[in-house]
């Protein structure tokens, strides 16, 4: 299987052989620099290569990958090649680093005909992914071109931008994501800034931003105001209602008790918290916003609607648990999500990092 592989890939070993000694990143324009969009790699190195985390991990990495297809929201083939790019980037595995580039070069045009919700949910893996192996110099250009591009193509009618200034749930939270993946690759700090404002604004700062359409009110605490997660101390009919997502809660209906389990929650908080961890890397405080409005979110659906994540929303545990050293995670191997995963190898091993400067 392996030579199969590589001979199914040579060319591209070819070109990221002569390529990454000149690889360069750098935008004449680039004002922002990450070390490392979701992981440094000091901190990649530091990162065991034993244990269940990395066991599962390795066996998903191994595993043949499907063409890219943006198009497709359901379709698994992104975060099987973040997993792919996570081994090669820790291990040096020149096969797996062969199949990454591949997998980034055939995803470029399969957005079309795609819906923002599918597109928001793939791009930020395939974004982490390159940012992880590194791309050869051609390849590096054309995707960076195909990023600032993506950004506004419409996509029946509508971009990854304005979901993420128009959309207050799930679809705006998975824009938003792959928005900040992509303002962190370019190195564009503009952008970065354009999409903490639209974050901010989302959590319930209102000053910050107040673009959102909403949809039925019913879980809103204040229906003249709405926001994208309840402030801290909100009730309703002496129901706490203090970290509910309103916009993603209707989905289940008007406001009742005790609440209903509404999957569409913890869609959103996928793309919140990926958006959240790639916005702390570039030094804005979001846990701290609206009073600690994510860890609010997670508290509420845990203590109060008795919904706590599982499934392909365990991943988000040891996330939460890592910025905010809280206890959401039991400590098992976690599946991956619509977007990202593999948390339990990247997050859970070692201590939640500082807050970053404001």
């Amino acid at each position: 299987m392996r030579s199969r592989r590589m001979r199914r890939h040579a060319a591209t070993a070819l070109t990221v052989a002569c390529g990454l000694l000149l690889s360069c990143k750098s935008e004449s324009a680039a004002s922002l620099q990450l070390d490392g969009i979701w992981l440094s790699k000091a901190e990649l190195a530091a990162l065991p290569t034993e244990g269940p985390a990395w066991e599962n991990l390795v066996r998903e990495a191994q595993m043949d990958a499907k063409a890219p297809d943006l198009s497709d929201q359901d379709e698994r083939t992104n975060v099987r090649i973040l997993a792919k790019a996570l081994v090669a980037a820790r291990t040096g595995d020149g096969d797996l680093r062969y199949q990454v580039v591949d997998a980034v070069r055939t995803a470029m045009g399969t957005e079309k005909g795609a819906r923002t919700l599918s597109v928001g949910r793939k791009v930020i893996a395939y974004v982490i992914a390159a940012d992880l192996v590194g791309l050869p110099p051609e390849e590096d250009a054309r995707f960076r071109t195909w990023l600032r591009g993506l950004l506004d193509e419409k996509l029946n009618g509508q971009s990854l931008r304005s979901t993420h200034e128009e959309r207050p749930n799930n679809w705006g939270a998975h824009a938003g994501a792959s928005r900040a993946a992509i303002a962190a690759y370019l190195g564009d700090a503009a952008e970065m800034k354009r999409t903490g404002q639209i974050f901010k604004g989302w959590l319930g700062d209102t000053q910050s931003w107040s673009g959102f359409e909403f949809g039925e009110r019913g879980w809103q605490s204040d229906r003249k105001q709405p926001v994208g997660i309840n402030p801290k101390g909100a009730t309703h009919d002496g129901h706490s209602i203090d970290g509910v997502l309103p916009d993603d809660q209707r989905r289940a209906g008007g406001f009742t008790w005790p609440p209903p389990h509404e999957n569409y929650v913890y869609g959103a908080l996928q793309g919140a918290l990926a958006q959240a961890v790639i916005l702390n890397r570039a030094g804005y405080d979001v846990w701290e916003w609206q009073d600690r409005a994510l860890l609010r979110a997670f508290t509420w659906l845990r203590d109060e609607a008795k919904y706590p994540p599982a499934g392909d929303d365990a991943w988000l545990c040891p996330l939460i648990d890592h910025y905010y050293a809280t206890n959401f995670w039991d400590g098992a191997p976690t599946e991956p999500g619509k977007n990202l995963g593999w948390t339990d190898w990247t997050h859970g091993t070692r201590p939640a990092s500082p807050p970053a400067r404001p």
